[in-house]
């Protein structure tokens, strides 16, 4: 009992000791304690794990043993992995530079617009509030042959053969792309606009006094000072494009993938790889190589950007 006495007076001493700024600090970290123990299990306790299931083999049915960079070595050799790997940087390549100039050519006019300007911007923004799943089967129906595909249907009436789309080694990618980037365009405008709100309109105002042309003014005003905004969207757009799986695995549910691998990226392969051959090894080693490819195109993205 006195030792007890004993330690909570030293404890209060010791609080006592502090200054105001040390005594904010301890308060700051007992309060972020919580969210960052709760942050690194959910997040950094399974990717360490992931790291470690990638060295087994394991098939959920019998105890994991231990195989070194066996996985890794197959990995390499799958030329299946290989087309998905391709399949993935498309999807960025393409999806984040052309999602990022329509999106910013649509909030840089919007930004002009006063009549209806509310409105107009929520109908941009519905898509992204849209349910993926429901979303990529009604995309799926336009794509359908006639009479059921709106696509088709519009095509044929201008008097031009039907397209494939999905069924197409070389249509299937960019017919899933293309309501991909509908789906995100609504945030990547709103992020915009809220960046062109956010310049000082006395620099507009003493451009257009020195009478710069309006496009001298969006190339040494407008660009240069959404740079923060820029750099987040690139960023978050990049990785959404390279952990795409919604629209695939919906729009070619009977074939996931499409024809020859032709739509598959890595997350499908990963998924198929856990919960249809129940190869968790493999698998792991897929989810190793897609947190690296994200961490590397992050890094470098930021690092150019920031650079620049």
């Amino acid at each position: 009992m006195t030792a007890n006495i004993q330690v909570a007076r030293s404890g209060g001493r010791l609080w006592q000791g502090l200054t105001l700024q040390q005594k904010q600090v301890v308060w700051a970290w007992g309060f972020l304690a919580v969210p960052i123990l709760f942050y690194g299990l959910i997040r950094f306790y399974p990717t360490v794990e992931a790291f470690v299931i990638s060295t087994t083999n394991w098939n959920l049915m019998n105890s994991p043993s231990f195989v070194g960079l066996a996985n890794f070595k197959r990995l390499m050799a799958d030329p299946v992995f290989w087309q998905v790997f391709r399949n993935t940087f498309l999807y960025l390549i393409i999806g984040t530079p052309f999602s990022l100039v329509l999106a910013f050519t649509i909030a840089y006019h919007l930004d002009r617009v006063r009549f209806m300007h509310g409105f107009i911007r929520a109908l941009y923004f519905l898509p992204f509030l849209t349910t993926a799943t429901a979303m990529a089967w009604v995309w799926r129906w336009f794509y359908q042959p006639v009479p059921i595909g709106l696509i088709n249907d519009v095509i044929s009436s201008l008097g031009f053969s039907q397209q494939p789309f999905l069924r197409s080694t070389t249509q299937a990618l960019p017919a899933v792309l293309a309501p991909a980037i509908w789906a995100g365009l609504g945030f990547q405008v709103v992020i915009f606009l809220a960046g062109l709100r956010a310049i000082p309109t006395t620099y507009y105002e003493a451009a257009r006094i020195d009478g710069v042309s309006d496009f001298a003014i969006l190339r040494k005003i407008t660009l240069p000072l959404l740079k923060p905004t820029i750099i987040f969207l690139v960023v978050f757009s990049s990785i959404g494009f390279l952990r795409i799986f919604d629209q695939v695995y919906n729009m070619t549910s009977g074939d996931p993938g499409g024809p020859l691998n032709a739509t598959k990226p890595l997350v499908l392969m990963i998924y198929q790889t856990a919960f249809s051959s129940f190869d968790m090894g493999y698998a792991a080693a897929q989810t190793v190589v897609l947190f690296l490819v994200l961490l590397c195109v992050s890094l470098l993205q930021l690092r150019l950007l920031r650079d620049r």
